[in-house]
């Protein structure tokens, strides 16, 4: 029984997202003209100013860093998003109500989150093959232990999106910091090294910024192991940190809004 519910909310997802063909052209429009705006922004800067930042392939850099960026701000938002809606259509009380329980129900509304951002990746590397990109993966498994564990510190902060939103309704600094400030800090569309030195060390405290780089070094170097262990490292930390403290702060804010009698308030 459960599992079939589990299972409604991912068809759910795709049904959804497929029914809407217009908003679904509108996706893939929205995922890949970036790459475009940015490759031309790369060819009008010339060679020699893009080297001097330490980028030696300009559209390479950005289309594995807009690939992998929309795992972090697009989850995070579509989650809180989520949940805001079910307050909208007054059903999250009945999640509460139901078998499936709202741990259950956020995973599996991620579950189709990531899958959709997967399809956004793949979109966006195949654009980037098109405009000469050559990708040197000479270690599959470790590339996908690295967007593995991007996915699970990503799903702790979704997590503490999520419960937010719950407390505050609209509004959340969570969902907001990580939609925008992310292309900013984490090196998807330029090398953090050009930040200024205080705004860089706050880029290395978020785990996209870790994660692009390990990317790029397994996508386009084909960096061994040795080369990419400690970013591997890094990234565990960051997952043994965020997975729990979502866990803990989706429940709490639960609770609140539960004891205060605020869970179907919008």
């Amino acid at each position: 029984m459960r599992a079939r519910l589990y299972a409604f909310l991912y068809l759910r997802g795709f049904k959804i997202w497929y029914s809407y063909k217009t908003q679904m052209v509108l996706n893939v429009l929205s995922w890949v003209l970036p790459v475009f705006t940015y490759y031309f922004v790369g060819t009008s800067l010339g060679r020699t100013l893009v080297s001097s930042t330490g980028v030696t392939n300009y559209t390479a850099f950005i289309v594995v860093g807009l690939a992998f960026q929309g795992y972090v701000s697009s989850v995070i938002t579509t989650l809180s998003q989520r949940i805001r809606n079910e307050q909208l259509y007054g059903t999250i009380e009945y999640y509460l109500l139901s078998p499936l329980n709202v741990t259950g129900f956020l995973l599996y509304s991620a579950l189709w989150g990531f899958t959709l951002n997967t399809v956004n990746a793949i979109v966006i590397l195949a654009a980037g093959l098109g405009l000469g990109v050559r990708y040197a993966v000479t270690d599959l498994p470790m590339t996908l232990l690295i967007v593995g564990e991007l996915i699970l510190s990503t799903l702790g902060l979704a997590m503490i999106a999520g419960g937010i939103s719950v407390v505050v309704k609209a509004g959340n600094p969570i969902s907001f910091f990580f939609s925008t400030f992310t292309s900013l800090m984490s090196g998807t569309v330029f090398p953090v090294t050009v930040l200024p030195y205080a705004v860089r060390l706050v880029s290395y405290a978020l785990p996209l910024t870790w994660a692009l780089e390990g990317l790029r070094d397994t996508l386009l170097l084909g960096a061994s192991v040795a080369s990419v262990l400690r970013i591997v490292e890094v990234l565990a930390l960051f997952d043994v940190v965020l997975l729990p403290l979502g866990v803990a702060v989706y429940h709490w804010c639960f609770e609140l809004a539960r004891r205060n009698g605020t869970l179907g308030e919008y």
